[in-house]
């Protein structure tokens, strides 16, 4: 039997090992669909996706509309007509169109043991909320966000200092080599979905500016489970002397706290050491506006914190 004709859709680099699989396994990969170009870094220059980069480097055809919605995309998509859609992290709300009209339907690599941690930020919000495990699931997606049936799903622990930055490409990788099991199923019929148990669902919204702001107020291991989520991007911060402070890695210290909370306590070999609500967070690597990113003793050597001195 011929494998299936694909039409990929994903945008940052969690869908590049995906794509990558596929095209070294011999899927006929008919077109590539990624977001716009787009302003970024301090720069704000206009940079491609990096998807976009992989697939123009092998020769793929490129699509980048601004809404896969529209009338002039949904006319190409039927010229194009895939046996079957993969969606990789593609950053847009799909018609019905593109997920029920192909002839094997439209299959999404998702970060997350669905139905927990439905939404855009699966793999920050399992860290920042201290889930032990998680895992990345394969799914036949439905007009719901992330409600579609489950096709196959594989469980990893969560490493007890594993950074966002870290998790991703570990899941990333995962899904891709999963995504590939699932096909190999779906060829030889072997494959059986079963529907999510909707009232176990848990949200992962799209992450705000404001969710990344440290608050000393609150116990250390939140603490650090949010500076966790948010390494490298888009990082966890607080305020020094009225710049901001973003902060990379930290860790737990369990002791009885004299000071109030976001008071700088000095520094041990774990890093500086900044009251919480019952403990200590030893930061280990942090940036200050308009600087280097740089390990606390580092940045201590251009940067004086006193003891008693408040962050926040």
């Amino acid at each position: 039997m011929p494998k299936p004709r694909l039409l990929f859709m994903g945008t940052p680099d969690f869908a590049v090992p995906a794509l990558k699989g596929l095209l070294l396994n011999g899927y006929p990969v008919i077109g590539v669909v990624t977001q716009p170009d787009r302003p970024q870094g301090r720069g704000r220059a206009t940079a491609p996706p990096p998807v976009k980069l992989l697939a123009e480097s092998l020769g793929l055809t490129v699509l980048q509309p601004e809404k896969v919605g529209h009338s002039s995309f949904l006319e190409i998509f039927r010229e194009v007509a895939p046996d079957l859609v993969i969606v990789a992290a593609f950053g847009q709300i799909l018609p019905k169109e593109i997920i029920h009209v192909p002839r094997q339907g439209c299959i999404n690599i998702h970060p997350s043991l669905l139905p927990k941690y439905r939404g855009a930020a699966p793999i920050n919000w399992a860290l920042i909320r201290g889930e032990e495990k998680t895992g990345v699931t394969i799914m036949r997606m439905d007009e719901g966000v992330d409600s579609g049936d489950i096709l196959l799903q594989e469980e990893t622990p969560i490493k007890p200092e594993e950074s966002f930055g870290e998790l991703h490409d570990r899941l990333a990788k995962m899904g891709a080599e999963l995504l590939l099991t699932a096909l190999a199923m779906l060829e030889t019929g072997t494959l059986q979905p079963r529907p999510q148990d909707h009232r176990l669902a848990t949200p992962a919204p799209r992450l705000r500016r404001e969710d990344g702001l440290i608050r000393w107020n609150a116990d250390a291991w939140s603490i650090v489970s949010l500076i966790r989520g948010l390494s490298p991007l888009p990082c966890a911060y607080t305020f020094l002397d009225g710049k901001k402070l973003k902060v990379f890695a930290a860790a737990i210290e369990e002791s009885a706290v004299a000071e109030s909370p976001g008071t700088a306590a000095g520094e041990t070999a774990a890093g500086l050491r900044i009251a919480a609500l019952n403990g200590y967070v030893s930061l280990k690597e942090v940036q200050l506006e308009g600087k280097n990113r740089l390990p606390i003793r580092d940045f201590l050597m251009g940067f004086r914190i006193v003891p008693g001195q408040v962050l926040g």
